[in-house]
């Protein structure tokens, strides 16, 4: 994925002998989750939202895109209170921010806007009055600056359910060889241990990176959760 969120892990891949290994192609999430589906990757880094939609499925190493606090990433922004709000933009980048606000705003906050699935980036100027809009990823950070009512759907998740929340994993499409898997999750750790470098490669005028990396986005994928994941796939399954 080609978001901020992932630069640490990336940073591991790129700076690892894995990368001999391996053919990188960065997108956004909904894409990448699209390219894994239709077996045109092997392994991604996916909104886990998508994993019912796979055939067979494997979690692979011990990294993930998640949130044991407020996300700051992932929100629902609007100009007036929630429970004003009447109509969602959802954001097109991906699927599980978009379940996840859907979730949270029926079992959380109680509401049953309309929704509208925004196919451009023309949808952030929608939100005003009473529209609403899910914003995920860098865009997101931006949006912190301009909308006076900010939902924080990591932090609202964890207020509901007691659990942490995965955003997104490394998935693959079929077994992959323990070769490959140990060096690839070396690699992966190697960015988040040397994150004051992540921080000077990708730092950005609208928000604090090194807050960003190492109190707002999670990446160790703990049992903790792993529970998060198996609820919200059992909540998304039923729905």
């Amino acid at each position: 994925m080609s978001y901020l969120n992932t630069k640490p892990l990336l940073y591991g891949i790129k700076k690892h002998s894995i990368i001999s290994e391996i053919e990188l192609t960065e997108d956004y999430p909904a894409k990448i989750a699209q390219q894994l589906i239709n077996d045109e990757i092997d392994i991604g880094l996916i909104p886990v939202a998508v994993i019912p939609k796979l055939k067979e499925w494997f979690i692979v190493g011990d990294y993930c895109i998640g949130a044991e606090s407020p996300v700051a990433s992932v929100c629902i922004f609007s100009e007036q209170p929630i429970e004003k709000i009447t109509t969602v933009y959802l954001d097109y980048q991906s699927r599980t921010s978009v379940r996840l606000a859907q979730l949270l705003l029926k079992e959380y906050w109680k509401l049953e806007p309309k929704f509208i699935d925004a196919t451009n980036e023309d949808f952030r100027d929608e939100i005003k009055g009473t529209a609403a809009g899910v914003v995920i990823g860098d865009r997101a950070l931006q949006q912190r600056k301009k909308s006076k009512f900010i939902y924080d759907l990591g932090e609202t998740w964890i207020k509901h359910t007691g659990l942490p929340f995965v955003f997104a994993a490394w998935i693959s499409n079929k077994k992959l060889p323990q070769s490959f898997i140990e060096p690839f999750n070396e690699a992966n750790g190697f960015g988040l241990q040397h994150l004051d470098d992540v921080v000077k490669e990708n730092s950005v005028p609208y928000y604090n990176m090194m807050e960003y990396f190492s109190k707002n986005i999670s990446y160790y994928l703990t049992d903790e959760k792993r529970k998060g994941l198996e609820l919200f796939l059992s909540k998304i399954n039923n729905s």
